[in-house]
């Protein structure tokens, strides 16, 4: 127990930091580690997620750096997503969730890595985000200033938003990757809000799919208890860390952990001994 409360509290950290959710860590360590039956560890994993965001998002949205208005509008293609996805949690089988899951790793992976291309300074947002009223500013502390920014491609995000709520549900993890592929590389949002508007979101969407896995008895006390609490610890630690860590070390650190992890689920899946 106080291992995977340790590492809960890691993964809380890196999942506030990073904007991935902590489940992303939790589930290959509750299965590789401990052996726990991968939608018993997704269950608990959906709770550590709730947790993440509860912890993180509170203070991002108090700092003014979370846009609510865009976290609440994508919100509604995750919730969608989460719920079909965890539906086909109940009938896909073990070795294929592992499989699937390894390789959502490595996509994320992949995705981590790819650059936002600039967008010109001055640029219009899109007709559709400026009706929605979705462009805002966030405060630069190195500035003393809030820094408005311009919102695009608000109908590629949403649709990429709902392939993230079904790997959530699906997967029991916060599919954080697949929201900053939307909101950093498709609608241009600036990272650290992207980061905090993600982990605003995560939490959404774990709870839309959270009642399945409880309603099938995928919710095990004993092991929800110390991973949601060591996550939650850990996401107010990497809320209030955030102005002080490299970022770019610590994804390099993260990178290497998922996919090391990703392979040896995949591995897993196809039963070979990693």
């Amino acid at each position: 127990m106080i291992i995977i409360t340790g590492t809960a509290i890691v993964a809380g950290i890196i999942g506030a930091l990073i904007g991935l959710g902590g489940g992303i860590i939790i589930t290959p360590f509750l299965v590789i580690a401990f052996g726990i039956d991968i939608r018993y560890a997704m269950g608990a994993a959906l709770t550590s997620v709730i947790a993440t965001s509860s912890g993180a998002a509170a203070a991002y949205v108090r700092d003014g750096i979370s846009n609510l208005k865009i976290g609440m509008f994508l919100s509604i293609a995750t919730t969608l997503g989460a719920v079909f996805g965890a539906f086909l949690a109940l009938h896909t089988n073990v070795n294929i969730l592992s499989i699937t899951f390894g390789i959502a790793l490595l996509i994320t992976a992949a995705l981590s890595l790819m650059k936002k291309s600039q967008v010109k300074a001055g640029k219009p947002s899109s007709t559709l985000a400026t009706k929605l009223q979705l462009p805002s500013t966030y405060p630069d502390p190195d500035e003393h200033r809030n820094i408005s920014y311009p919102v695009f491609g608000v109908t590629s995000g949403f649709l990429v938003m709902y392939v993230a709520g079904i790997l959530s549900g699906l997967l029991g993890i916060g599919s954080g990757a697949f929201k900053v592929l939307g909101m950093d590389q498709i609608m241009k949002i600036p990272f650290k809000v992207t980061t905090a508007t993600s982990n605003f979101m995560i939490g959404v969407t774990a709870a839309a799919s959270i009642g399945i896995y409880l309603k099938q008895g995928y919710i095990d006390p004993v092991l929800v208890a110390p991973v949601a609490l060591g996550v939650l610890c850990g996401a107010f630690i990497g809320a209030r860390i955030m102005p002080y860590v490299p970022i770019k070390i610590l994804k390099i650190i993260f990178l290497i952990a998922i996919v090391v992890i990703g392979i040896q689920m995949i591995l897993r899946g196809f039963q070979i001994a990693a």
